[in-house]
């Protein structure tokens, strides 16, 4: 009845029990056939009920009369349909070109049915959607000066389905691949030029060259020129983003290599930055401009399974090229090194670092080779 079909044929229960059976014999007045499936015939049903004058209107109405109305599932099918269309469509306005593969895994997936349940109360979050991706990017807002701007909640993008939807549409717009942790969050946030934690995440720089006509440049010019360390916050690298070049830039994990290289090089010092262990957002935001800049990047770190990890993900991420962090440079100064600890992790650049630091046992830190890094630091 629900799919708008006739009452014709016949019915089968598998397995059905034996109170089951009784009562299909008491209403049919013949025993059912033998096996475990009971088969009743709709139309048998439906001359018993009229003859007996149960039910002189038969067995849809009886049907009826038992469970109530009875709705004709493709017509509420269809309804449901349009209301889901109706839902989507201030977000399909907005999708264009830049999300159409975006827009089509949250259809395909059904990400956005199980995270609201019913069109009622998708349409009005949609509609939320639609104006974020419509503002982004933006140029360093805040996170909830944004949200109060664009939804009127300035919590919008706190927790729920509109922020797990619209953060997945900010990493589909900035093509940030898939990741995990606050950080990870901070960092997709600020590609689209959202910031939640804009000040407290910063990335330590030396002798990065600057330039004239942002005030983050001015700023890197200046202190370039007199050779000294600059800390820069997330929210300068994205509200005023400095013009790079394609020039070499280096990268350190501990903060001792670009206090030496300041103290012996000043401004003869190359470009430098220091991820001081795993990078935090300001730091993959700053190597993300330098890579679309074009600049050469290289990177060094502790030979330990910190440092692998570390230099596993700027390799990946920024195609940064090993800088004396192979194989050959490890077992020239393993002799130097203390006991190696922890979990082994793959070097993907060079498979052969990962088994020298097992046969050896030995953990080498940046201080140690602190003259050999200060010494390919220096500009020529």
């Amino acid at each position: 009845m629900e799919r708008g079909r006739p009452l014709h044929g016949t019915v089968t229960l598998a397995d059905a029990t034996t109170a089951q059976r009784a009562a299909a014999q008491r209403l049919l007045g013949r025993r059912p056939r033998a096996g475990g499936a009971l088969a009743v015939s709709l139309a048998a049903v439906d001359e018993v009920l009229r003859r007996s004058g149960a039910c002189p209107k038969g067995l849809a109405a009886a049907v009826e009369e038992i469970t109530g109305p009875v709705a004709d599932k493709s017509v509420r099918e269809a309804r449901v349909r349009r209301e889901w269309e109706e839902a989507f469509a201030p977000l399909e306005s907005v999708i264009g070109d830049r999300l159409a593969d975006w827009y089509a895994m949250i259809q395909d997936t059904g990400l956005v049915r199980r995270l609201t349940g019913d069109p009622h109360a998708a349409g009005p979050m949609l509609r939320n959607l639609a104006e974020i991706i419509r503002n982004l990017p933006a140029e360093g807002e805040p996170m909830g000066h944004f949200a109060a701007r664009v939804t009127g909640s300035a919590h919008a993008l706190d927790e729920g389905p509109l922020s797990t939807l619209a953060f997945s549409s900010a990493r589909a717009l900035a093509g940030m691949p898939a990741g995990s942790g606050a950080e990870w969050r901070y960092e997709v946030w600020a590609a689209v030029g959202l910031l939640r934690d804009d000040v407290s995440s910063t990335v330590l720089t030396l002798g990065l060259t600057g330039d004239g006509r942002t005030s983050t440049g001015r700023a890197l010019a200046a202190w370039r020129e007199v050779g000294q360390p600059v800390v820069l916050t997330l929210r300068q690298l994205v509200r005023a983003p400095p013009v790079f070049s394609d020039e070499l830039v280096s990268i350190c994990e501990n903060p001792v290599v670009v206090a030496a290289a300041a103290d012996r090089l000043g401004n003869e010092c190359l470009p430098l930055i220091c991820t001081n262990g795993q990078p935090v957002a300001a730091v993959t935001h700053l190597l993300r401009l330098l890579s679309a800049a074009g600049a050469e990047l290289r990177y060094h770190g502790d030979f330990d399974w910190g440092g692998l990890r570390i230099a596993g993900s700027v390799v990946d991420r920024f195609q940064a090229r090993p800088w004396r962090f192979d194989t050959s440079s490890y077992l020239e100064v393993a002799d130097r090194g203390h006991t190696l600890t922890g979990a082994p992790v793959s070097a993907s650049w060079d498979p052969g670092l990962t088994a020298a630091l097992r046969a050896n046992g030995k953990a080498v830190e940046e201080e140690l080779v602190l003259d050999t890094l200060v010494a390919d630091l220096r500009r020529r």
